[in-house]
């Protein structure tokens, strides 16, 4: 069940709702087991048979965290880190054989022209998202940071819907205390009014932008992959419009949850600040996949020893975190090289700032100095994307090469592009853009991403203290509970509403 879809936003939300406050107020802990429910029910829908993976986990991780809290509240250090340690291994055995088991026979069948059988596994949607939740919380339990263990607000913590499938990750420090709160139960009028807002802005980024580039960057990469001989002007539209794509359609998807978990008067984390304004790949994974940057660093960058000794042991625990949350994204080799790009570049950015660039170039206009940066660390991202995207690392390989003019300028691969405006535009190679809606699109989804601030800036406004807002733009657009922006977002939704009549998953779905 898609959150772009009729059945959802027309059947499953307003259910959802009514029961959720219908029973919260009559006992608080039925509200509670009533989203527990309507959730594992959202899960099920996509197949039932992901509910015998899910259930046990909640419960023996649950049952886990009981234990490993009686053994930290006691001083038992021995036990408590054989059960983490038991603990930690079996969720990402079962995380390892769903999401990497037919990679592992694919890459030993390629290594030793072995003949194994593909284990033709389904991939739970959301295992990734579900198992690194649990597992940060088995962690802080252990470590002596959990107090409560009520099983129901545990598997609401788990099952949540808005987050379930595609995230955030959540950290129970951040939820637990809302479920315990007696006014996240109560019907609020202005948490209706932001999440719908979230809600809308979410569902304009996704079927309104984001899926207008999935034609784009399709032909482009399926053009690459059967050997189309790409120009660079091509290749290079194809790259963009799928960084686009992914921006918006994340983006997009990050806005929903965090406006229909608002609805239910819970707070979830902000995921997604304006990436592609950063200044650098560090600033870079400040902003993007916020949760997920975080619990890299909590659970497996700092425990590796972070920075603290020395730039030579940094730099390895930094290229092992990208490796391993490259792999994360998915079984495949280009995600691993994905990771290892961004690996470089955290190196290459650590470099930069040791050599004092501020006192180097203090000659230059800062303005200048950081528009650069940014335009950099754009075509960085954007080179990366297209490893990310590609099906194999021949693919990535036959794109990237396209991109640096290896086919020539101008398009020849036959793709169908827009009419050139002129025959001067489609003479230089810009046929693929030569169109005035086209360079429209292109230009107004580019003004959007570095003109523009973000949703929780323009909804939350400047003193929010939501993590994740923007504090330093200035806002240009501040909503407002009022006549004007429910006519502007209402039409924005009835315009998304009409794209549900064609199957649109989001992109993360499959990570």
């Amino acid at each position: 069940m898609l959150f772009n879809s009729y059945q959802f936003l027309f059947l499953f939300l307003p259910i959802a709702l009514a029961g959720y406050f219908l029973l919260a107020s009559w006992q608080i802990r039925a509200g509670a087991a009533w989203l527990v429910a309507t959730s594992l029910f959202f899960y099920g829908w996509w197949d039932i048979r992901f509910l015998a993976l899910l259930v046990p986990s909640i419960l023996a991780n649950y049952l886990t965290g009981r234990a490993l809290g009686k053994f930290a509240a006691h001083g038992r250090h021995q036990p408590k880190r054989w059960l983490l340690a038991a603990a930690i291994a079996g969720n990402l055995l079962v995380l390892g054989y769903f999401k990497y088991g037919n990679f592992f026979v694919s890459s030993v069948n390629g290594v030793l022209n072995a003949d194994l059988s593909p284990l033709n596994l389904i991939l739970p949607l959301g295992i990734s998202f579900f198992t690194f939740t649990q597992i940060a919380f088995l962690v802080d339990t252990a470590r002596g940071q959990v107090r409560q263990f009520d099983f129901t607000h545990y598997s609401l913590f788990v099952t949540y819907f808005p987050h379930l499938i595609a995230g955030p990750i959540l950290h129970h420090r951040e939820m637990m205390p809302q479920f315990r709160s007696a006014s996240m139960y109560t019907a609020s009028a202005e948490n209706f009014a932001v999440g719908l807002a979230y809600l809308v802005l979410g569902l304009a980024k996704k079927c309104l932008v984001a899926d207008s580039f999935s034609p784009d960057a399709g032909a482009v990469f399926e053009a690459a992959h059967h050997g189309g001989s790409l120009g660079a002007i091509s290749a290079w539209q194809g790259a963009l419009a799928y960084t686009l794509q992914l921006y918006f359609d994340f983006s997009g998807y990050c806005d929903m949850a965090v406006g229909l978990s608002r609805l239910f008067g819970v707070r979830l984390p902000f995921n997604f600040n304006s990436p592609y304004q950063a200044a650098g790949i560090i600033d870079f994974w400040r902003r993007w996949h916020m949760t997920l940057s975080r619990f890299l660093r909590d659970y497996l960058y700092i425990p590796l020893g972070g920075n603290r000794e020395g730039n030579t042991r940094r730099h390895c625990n930094l290229m092992i975190t990208m490796l391993l949350g490259g792999l994360w994204h998915g079984a495949n080799w280009t995600f691993v090289v994905w990771g290892g790009l961004h690996g470089v570049y955290l190196i290459i950015n650590h470099g930069w700032r040791a050599i004092r660039p501020d006192r180097a170039l203090s000659g230059v206009p800062v303005a200048l100095r950081k528009t650069t940066s940014i335009g950099v660390t754009f075509a960085a991202v954007t080179v990366a994307w297209v490893v990310f995207r590609a099906s194999d690392l021949g693919t990535a390989g036959d794109m990237l090469a396209a991109m640096m003019g290896a086919n020539g300028i101008n398009p020849t691969d036959g793709l169908a592009m827009p009419r050139p405006l002129t025959g001067w535009l489609d003479a230089v190679g810009f046929g693929a853009f030569a169109t005035s809606a086209n360079l429209l699109r292109y230009a107004g989804a580019l003004a959007l991403v570095f003109l523009l601030p973000n949703t929780q800036s323009i909804i939350e406004g400047d003193h929010s203290s939501a993590p994740g807002t923007d504090k330093g733009a200035r806002l240009s657009i501040a909503w407002r509970s009022n006549f004007a922006w429910g006519v502007g977002l209402g039409t924005i939704g009835a315009a998304a509403l009409i794209t549900f009549t064609r199957v649109s998953e989001f992109l993360y779905f499959q990570f």
